[in-house]
C-alpha cells in the first residue's frame, strides 16, 4: 500500500524578518561574497554550526531556519552585531573601490560576456561538475575583485550534477536532487512590467521558452538559463534539469539554450557585449547568433558580420585528445539548426564547413569547438604545454602552417586565492603578507613577507588544516560504512587516519589519463612506504567519474579494493561525494599533493595550486601547469621531463620515480624535526613554493592576462569594425573576397641571400624574393622571412619572423622585396620566405588561412 502524499494547493515564499541592527544579513546572504569572504562565512555559521553544515554552507537557508526568538536573541548579542557591522562594512567598501583593470570599448551595458556550460561557486548550487567549473567560478570572482566590466552565462541545473555514492564494492552510482530554489542565493529576472523574463530559441521547428535567473559574485553577475517553463513540452522542460545529462540530442538542445539562449537572454537585459568569451566549445553558437543579430541591425551580409563578431570572441579550450572533443551527427545539426542558419543565407556547406576539418567532406561530423574556433579572433589553451598541445591538435583546421604558427596561443589557468586559502593560513598572510594577497595577488612582490612568518605559527596553523581533515574524513569514513550496511572495524584496525602522519592528497576526476591507480603499481613497495614505524605515509583519495565513464568508475572500484587490504588499513581512505566543499578541505589540509597524469593529456590541473597556497608541497609528472612551475627544492618532478612511446613503459618508470621520492626524499624531509618539533626544511619549502607559485598562478593574473591579450583588442575592434554603420568590416569583406579569388595565382618566383658558407652567430644575412602578385598590389600583401634552426633534411624550427621591406616592381609585373635575419644560436639555421594577407582593419591575417610559403 503506498502512503498518499499531501500537496500543497498553493506555495508561497515566506521571508525572514529580520530584527533592525541585523537588517543587513539579507543583503550579504544575497551575494556570493561570503564564498570567499571567511569572515563572512564564520558569520553566518555563528547563526548554528548545524544549520551551516547541514544547508550546504548556504546562508539564505539559514536565515530561513533561524526562529523570530533566535533572531532577537542574536539581536541583543551585542559581539554577534559588532561582527556583522564589520562584516558589512567590508562588503560595503568592496563594492565601492574603483576598478584596477580598464578595457576601452567597454562599459555597464557594453561587457564582457563570459559563457560557460557550469560554474562552480558554492557546493549549495552544484552546477558545476569539476576543473572546468571551478575555473569558470574562479574567473568570476577575480573579474569581481579586479572591477572588470564582467557576466556571466550559463544553464541553471535544477537538479545540479550528480552526487556520488559508493556501494559495498566501491562502484559508483549517481544520484540526483531537486535543487529547491526557494532557499538559493538567486532571483528571477523580470521584465520592464514586472513580469518573469523569458527568452525564445527556435529548436526542430518550435520554440522553447526559457527564464532567467541572476547570481551575484561581488560585483560580477551571474546569469542562468532555465528551460523548466509553464507552456514548454515536458521533454523540453527536462533539457537544462542535469548537467552532462541525456544523450547526444540532449547536448546540442543544451548547447543551443546556452549559445543561442545566452545570446538573446543578453539582449533582451539591454546588454550588448563587446567582447564574448567561450569557455570551451559548448557556447560556439553564440557566434552565429551574434552575426545573425549584427545581420538583422545593420543589413550586412553574413561575412560582412563574421568579421566584427569573430574579432570580439575569445575561445578557451580545455581539451587534450581528440576523444574528449562533441562531434555531433550532421543530420542531427540539420534537424535542430537548418532553419536557423538557412534563415541567415547559408547552406549546409556553408554552415556545416565551419565545424568540419575539411568543409567539403559530407560525411564529416560537426564540431562545436571548431565552430568556436573558427568563428574567435583568439584563441588559446591553459597551460603554456597545453597551447603547444592545442596546436598540434587542430593543426588540420590551418594546414597551410606549421603547428607553432597555428593561432592558437596559452594562458595558464590559476585559481582564487582566498576562496580556496584556509581561514587559519589567511590570518597569517594577513599579518605578514598584507591584504594586497587577497586584493592584488599577482603582484610577487607583496609575497616576500612571507619569509618573516615564524616557522612554527606556520606549521601550527597547517597542523590544525591537517588535523580538520583527519576528523573530516574518519566522519565521513564512519557514515560511509554504516551507509553500505559494513561494520567499521571490518574496514579498519581502529581509527583512519592520523593527525600526525605524513598526508598525501589525490583528488580529481577519476579518468584513465589521470592514472590514479598508478600508486598500486608495486603494492608491496606501497605498503613498506605507508607503513614505515619511523616515518609513515597517508593517502586520500576522492573523485568522481563522469556517468557513462564505466573505465573510469572501474578505477574508484581498484582503489576502493586497495584501501580495505590489511596493510593498507588506516593508511588509506576514499572519500565519496567530492565536491567544492570536500576539495577545500583536502587541498587545505594535505602535505603532499599528488598529480600522475599520463603526459601531455593534463590540459592544466588546478587542485595543485589551491594545494600550493595553503602550504602544501606539489608532486606531480610533468604536466599541465607543473610544466612550467616545476624548479628543483619547490615540490618534485615524477619521472622525467619526456614521454615514453609506450604507456605501459611510462607507467612503470613514473611509478618506480614516485617511490624512490616518497622514500628517499620526501618521508626523510617531513620527519626531520628541531627541538621544537618543527620541520624547518620543509617549512622553508612550503615559504618558497608559496612565493614563488601562488602570484602566478592566481586567477586575478589570469585574468588581467586576458584582459591585456584578449579583451582589450578584442573590445578595440569591435568598435572599429561596426563603426560607420559597419563600413570598415564591409570593406574588409570586400577585400577579402578579392584576395581569395586572386591567391591562387601569386608565387614567389625566385629566393636569395646574401650568406657566402659559414657565417657567424648575430651576423645580418640578408634575403631579396621575387614574387608574382597577380591582379593583387604590394599593398595587399606582407611578405615575410621566417628562420629558425634547421634539421638535416632541411626541416625548419620556426622561431623568428620578420617583415621584409617592398622595393619596387619591374617591368614584368615581379616585385622585389628585401629583409634579413639574424641567426641567433650556433649549428644548423635555415630559412624560408611565405607572402600573407596585409590590411589595417584584418585582426590577424594567420585568421584567414591565407598563405602562400617559398
Amino acid at each position: 500500500m503506498v502512503q498518499m502524499r499531501l500537496r500543497a494547493t498553493r506555495t508561497l515564499l515566506v521571508e525572514p524578518d529580520l530584527p533592525a541592527p541585523l537588517a543587513s544579513l539579507r543583503r550579504l546572504s544575497w551575494n556570493l561574497y561570503w564564498t570567499w569572504n571567511t569572515d563572512a562565512a564564520a558569520l553566518f555559521e555563528r547563526l548554528g554550526r548545524q544549520r551551516w553544515t547541514e544547508s550546504g554552507h548556504n546562508p539564505v537557508r539559514v536565515l530561513q531556519a533561524v526562529s523570530p526568538a533566535e533572531l532577537e536573541a542574536f539581536a541583543g548579542d551585542t559581539g554577534f552585531v559588532a561582527h556583522l557591522d564589520r562584516v558589512t562594512a567590508a562588503f560595503d567598501a568592496y563594492l565601492a573601490r574603483p576598478p584596477q583593470v580598464r578595457v576601452a570599448g567597454t562599459s555597464a551595458r557594453s561587457v564582457i560576456a563570459y559563457f560557460s556550460l557550469e560554474f562552480a561557486l558554492t557546493e549549495s548550487l552544484p552546477d558545476y561538475s569539476g576543473g572546468l567549473g571551478v575555473l569558470a567560478g574562479d574567473h568570476l570572482k577575480s573579474a569581481s575583485d579586479l572591477g572588470l566590466p564582467l557576466v556571466g552565462v550559463g544553464l541553471l541545473y535544477k537538479q545540479g550534477y550528480f552526487h556520488q555514492v559508493l556501494g559495498p564494492d566501491g562502484w559508483q552510482t549517481e544520484e540526483y536532487q531537486e535543487i529547491d530554489l526557494a532557499s538559493q542565493p538567486i532571483s528571477r529576472v523580470t521584465n520592464r512590467e514586472g513580469e518573469p523574463l523569458h527568452v525564445p530559441v527556435p529548436m526542430d521547428g518550435r520554440e522553447v521558452r526559457l527564464a532567467v535567473w541572476r547570481l551575484d559574485v561581488g560585483l560580477t553577475p551571474l546569469y542562468l538559463l532555465d528551460a523548466d517553463v509553464d507552456g514548454n513540452s515536458p521533454e523540453d522542460r527536462a533539457t537544462s534539469a542535469r548537467l552532462y545529462g541525456g544523450d547526444i540530442e540532449t547536448r546540442i538542445q543544451q548547447e543551443m539554450l546556452l549559445g543561442i539562449g545566452g545570446v538573446r537572454a543578453l539582449h533582451a537585459l539591454d546588454i550588448h557585449p563587446a567582447v564574448c568569451h567561450m569557455n570551451e566549445g559548448h557556447s560556439a553558437l553564440l557566434g552565429p547568433d551574434r552575426i545573425r543579430m549584427l545581420m538583422e541591425e545593420t543589413g550586412a551580409t553574413f561575412d560582412e558580420a563574421r568579421l566584427p563578431v569573430a574579432a570580439a570572441t575569445v575561445f578557451t579550450t580545455h581539451t587534450a585528445v581528440a576523444a574528449g572533443i562533441d562531434l555531433f551527427p550532421p543530420d542531427l545539426v540539420r534537424k535542430y539548426l537548418g532553419p536557423y542558419y538557412q534563415a541567415m543565407g547559408l547552406d549546409d556547406r556553408a554552415f556545416l564547413g565551419l565545424g568540419r576539418i575539411n568543409p567539403d567532406d559530407s560525411q564529416e561530423p560537426f564540431s562545436m569547438a571548431l565552430l568556436g574556433l573558427r568563428l574567435s579572433g583568439y584563441r588559446n589553451g591553459v597551460s603554456q604545454l597545453h597551447g603547444g598541445v592545442s596546436r598540434q591538435l587542430w593543426g588540420d583546421a590551418w594546414r597551410n602552417l606549421p603547428a607553432a604558427e597555428v593561432p592558437i596561443d596559452a594562458i595558464t589557468n590559476g585559481v582564487h586565492l582566498p576562496t580556496w586559502v584556509a581561514h587559519d593560513v589567511g590570518e597569517l598572510y594577513d599579518q605578514y603578507v598584507g591584504p594586497e594577497w587577497r586584493d592584488n595577488p599577482s603582484q610577487g612582490g607583496v609575497w616576500a613577507g612571507i619569509q618573516n612568518m615564524p616557522d612554527d605559527a606556520l606549521w601550527r596553523a597547517h597542523e590544525r588544516q591537517r588535523e580538520r581533515l583527519v576528523l573530516r574524513a574518519r566522519e565521513q569514513h564512519r557514515a560511509s560504512a554504516e551507509h553500505q550496511g559494513l561494520a567499521v572495524l571490518d574496514l579498519s584496525g581502529g581509527e583512519v587516519l592520523d593527525p600526525r602522519t605524513l598526508t598525501i592528497g589525490f583528488a580529481r576526476r577519476f579518468a584513465g589519463y589521470k592514472r590514479a591507480t598508478l600508486l598500486f603499481r608495486d603494492p608491496e613497495r606501497l605498503a613498506r612506504i605507508l607503513n614505515n614505524p619511523a616515518r609513515p605515509l597517508q593517502i586520500v583519495f576522492a573523485g568522481k567519474a563522469h556517468p557513462r565513464d564505466e573505465p573510469g568508475k572501474q578505477l574508484i572500484r581498484e582503489v576502493v579494493a586497495h584501501s580495505r587490504r590489511p596493510e593498507f588499513r588506516d593508511r588509506l581512505v576514499v572519500l565519496e561525494g567530492y565536491d567544492v566543499e570536500l576539495a577545500r578541505v583536502l587541498v587545505q589540509g594535505c602535505d603532499v599533493w599528488l598529480n600522475t597524469p599520463l603526459r601531455p593529456l593534463e590540459a592544466s590541473g588546478t587542485s595543485g595550486m589551491k594545494a600550493v597556497a595553503n602550504g602544501a608541497l606539489h608532486m606531480s609528472v610533468l604536466d599541465g601547469w607543473w610544466r612550467e612551475a616545476y624548479r628543483p627544492g619547490l615540490g618534485w618532478a615524477v619521472g622525467r621531463d619526456r614521454i615514453e612511446d609506450d604507456p605501459e613503459v611510462q607507467d612503470l618508470f613514473d611509478a618506480a620515480s614516485l617511490y624512490d621520492l616518497l622514500e628517499q626524499e620526501v618521508a626523510p624531509l617531513f620527519y626531520e624535526r628541531n627541538v621544537d618539533g618543527v620541520p624547518a626544511r620543509w617549512v622553508e619549502r612550503m615559504k618558497d613554493s608559496v612565493a614563488a607559485f601562488a602570484p602566478y598562478f592566481s586567477t586575478h593574473r589570469m585574468v588581467e592576462e586576458y584582459t591585456r591579450r584578449a579583451y582589450g583588442p578584442a573590445a578595440r575592434t569591435w568598435v572599429q569594425l561596426r563603426s560607420n554603420n559597419m563600413k570598415p568590416a564591409r570593406d574588409l569583406a570586400g577585400w577579402l573576397a578579392r584576395l581569395r579569388s586572386a591567391w591562387d595565382t601569386i608565387r614567389i618566383v625566385a629566393v636569395a641571400d646574401d650568406a657566402r658558407g659559414t657565417t657567424i652567430v648575430r651576423k645580418p644575412i640578408s634575403v631579396t624574393a621575387q614574387v608574382h602578385l597577380g591582379p593583387l598590389s604590394p599593398e595587399d600583401v606582407r611578405v615575410d622571412v621566417v628562420s629558425g634552426g634547421a634539421g638535416p633534411e632541411g626541416e625548419l624550427q620556426a622561431a623568428g619572423t620578420t617583415v621584409m621591406a617592398y622595393q619596387g616592381m619591374d617591368e614584368t609585373g615581379i616585385c622585389r622585396y628585401l629583409g634579413s635575419f639574424e641567426p641567433d644560436r650556433g649549428g644548423r639555421v635555415g630559412y624560408t620566405v611565405r607572402i600573407l594577407p596585409a590590411h589595417p582593419d584584418l585582426h590577424n591575417p594567420l585568421d584567414t588561412g591565407l598563405v602562400r610559403w617559398a
